[in-house]
């Protein structure tokens, strides 16, 4: 038997042995959502200022990043969890969300002056951001690497790193509602920080729970 009909032939038994991989996903991902918002609505809840944050360019933008980074890793944990899936090929999937990050960032070096850069950049929430994101993504965290034990990756901790992207994504998506600090240029250091976190969390764990 060649390797490629040996992975699937293997990955195929797991299936058979355990939950459905479409009931796990679609399981996990309506969990994580449900309870990273328990957490951010009893914990922060929107900003008061909401309505009039939207009609701005830069408030719904960080919404819509966050977003983007949940749907994408959302799509690549689920390949990764197949073992046929090469990693590279999941690439351009993945960079979606930095590359509209890093578009903003240079627009809005354009927008405002070079003497705002640095107190955009420290903003006024970063303890915050960095303390809530992560705890608002961890429970998603653990539901998408319980999901992954359903299927059978060939890369645990890729899938793990990743798993910890989407749940970032997550969180950052309702965290962002609570922020004041609306520049991309807070946005790209501060929540990529703190979606790091997650990720690395996810990596680290993923390794020692995913065998197959």
């Amino acid at each position: 038997m060649e390797t490629q009909e040996l992975i699937k032939a293997l990955a195929a038994d797991n299936r058979r042995s355990g939950m459905p991989m479409t009931v796990a996903w679609s399981g996990a991902i309506a969990l994580a959502v449900a309870l990273a918002a328990g957490v951010f609505f009893a914990f922060l809840g929107p900003r008061p200022d909401i309505a009039s944050a939207m009609q701005t360019l830069r408030f719904p933008f960080k919404i819509v990043a966050a977003i983007v980074l949940a749907v994408s890793c959302l799509g690549a944990l689920r390949s990764l969890s197949r073992p046929e899936t090469e990693p590279r090929d999941l690439l351009p999937t993945l960079m979606v969300a930095p590359v509209l990050i890093a578009l903003a960032v240079i627009a809005e070096l354009f927008a405002v002056p070079a003497s705002t850069w640095f107190p955009k950049l420290f903003g006024t929430n970063a303890l915050v951001c960095l303390t809530f994101i992560p705890l608002i993504g961890i429970g998603p965290l653990a539901l998408l690497l319980l999901a992954l034990r359903h299927g059978a990756p060939s890369h645990p901790a890729l899938a793990g790193a990743v798993a910890g992207l989407a749940a970032g994504g997550v969180a950052a998506a309702f965290y962002a509602s609570h922020c004041t600090d609306d520049s991309p240029l807070f946005v790209a250091i501060w929540y990529t920080m703190a979606v790091v976190i997650l990720s690395l969390a996810g990596g680290l764990v993923a390794r020692r729970i995913i065998n197959w």
